[in-house]
């Protein structure tokens, strides 16, 4: 049998009390707290919503092929997943490509290399910890910065850049994360220089959007593929001095469990074949505009709905 929500939460939190005390380093992780196994496949999902659907978008294709999974959600943040998976508490992850290999090889710069270069060298990174990087999607999904309509018009902002003089006077929001990650605060600082004022955790994507529209914020975090992009009266900023690296949606899988259930990784890659940015885009409309949850949204997608 899968080990029981209650075990494999109780796993996790011992993992992540050990990484605690570990000051950080993804280059070594702890004893597996519990035997893998692989009576099914245990898909794990990030903390926000766009992740989740995902991770329903590629368990219904392996359903789909007769590969038992099942998926829990919102397990927590890469300090907790990635050794989670590397130990075998979790058998698969979708990720995106650019924040997977920094978080994997701290050192990396991912700069103007190419999903296909960043994409080899996640491989060679994950290999050796008995984790398979399959075939990235077309779709990609980055860190975006946006502003409401009505600060772009007041301060004549369209780019990152152009926050500079004005940074010491905003408010920012984003995850609780976000201070720490070299594609949120942490590269605002080292690539644009910006300093701001306030910087307030945000609950979601989608709390933060409500915040830059009421004004309880000047600057926040979003998705590049979030829905409310198109409807909501913000402006996503160009990120003109490419801070971003590619970020194309692709599955992390253990390698043990590829071995045990063979029809897995075809259906991943046919997932990962058909689905583009404005497929994404679609999912998360279906979930953030639409009310279906994540399963319903997935399910809806793989019947051409």
């Amino acid at each position: 049998m899968r080990p029981s929500r209650a075990r494999l939460a109780g796993a996790l939190a011992l993992l992540l009390g050990t990484l605690g005390t570990a000051c950080g380093s993804t280059a070594t992780v702890p004893s597996p707290a519990t035997e893998p196994t692989t009576e099914a496949v245990v898909i794990a999902s990030y903390d926000f919503q766009e992740n989740q659907i995902l991770a329903e978008v590629y368990a219904e294709a392996a359903r789909r092929d007769g590969v038992p999974v099942v998926v829990d959600h919102g397990i927590g943040t890469r300090e907790v997943v990635a050794p989670a998976l590397q130990q075998g508490l979790v058998h698969a992850v979708i990720d995106y490509l650019g924040t997977a290999l920094v978080f994997a090889r701290p050192q990396t710069q991912p700069g103007e290399r190419s999903p296909g270069e960043l994409h080899a060298a996640l491989r060679l990174t994950l290999g050796p910890h008995g984790v398979t990087v399959l075939r990235a999607a077309a779709a990609e999904d980055q860190n975006g910065f946006a502003v409401a309509d009505s600060f772009a018009e007041e301060h004549g902002v369209r780019q990152l850049s152009d926050l500079a003089p004005l940074a010491p006077q905003l408010r920012f929001g984003g995850p609780p994360e976000c201070p720490e990650r070299p594609f949120c605060l942490q590269g605002l600082r080292e690539v644009y220089g910006l300093q701001f004022d306030e910087v307030e955790a945000m609950p979601s994507r989608v709390a933060t959007i409500e915040a830059l529209v009421s004004g309880r914020i000047d600057v926040g975090l979003v998705e590049t593929t979030a829905a409310r992009l198109a409807v909501a009266p913000i402006v996503l900023l160009v990120d003109d001095r490419g801070l971003q690296p590619h970020e194309n949606v692709v599955p992390l899988v253990r390698t043990d469990v590829l071995e045990r259930w063979e029809g897995l990784e075809p259906a991943f890659d046919a997932v990962s074949a058909r689905l583009t940015t404005e497929a994404l885009v679609e999912l998360n409309r279906a979930v953030e505009l639409d009310g279906l949850t994540p399963a319903e949204a997935a399910a809806q997608w793989w019947d051409g709905g």
